[in-house]
């Protein structure tokens, strides 16, 4: 069986979600690998997947509009689609000085 046919029997695939700076000390993890549903299509989707998984997650994406995300380390919109991405980063806004 194919990649893709066992996620798409299985429902899930796996994603390795990196947090950083506030983000990670809310979500109480530097990075995990998690099987997430194959049907969230969004970053947005997957945010709000997250934010039912416990406390620690709803603080860190109470404000979805703050927090930025990557997609195999290209920055994304929150409308931007999961498509196939391995890797999932989370972060603050960043400032310059």
């Amino acid at each position: 069986m194919s990649t893709a046919a066992a996620i798409a029997a299985a429902g899930t695939r796996p994603v390795r979600i990196v947090y950083f700076a506030w983000v990670r000390e809310r979500v109480g993890l530097p990075e995990e690998t998690l099987d997430i549903p194959a049907d969230l299509a969004t970053v947005a989707d997957l945010v709000r997947w997250l934010k039912a998984r416990g406390e620690g997650y709803q603080t860190a994406f109470a404000n979805e509009a703050v927090v930025r995300a990557a997609l195999d380390h290209v920055h994304a919109k929150p409308s931007a689609q999961l498509g196939h991405a391995r890797e999932i980063a989370f972060f603050p806004p960043m400032t310059g000085g």
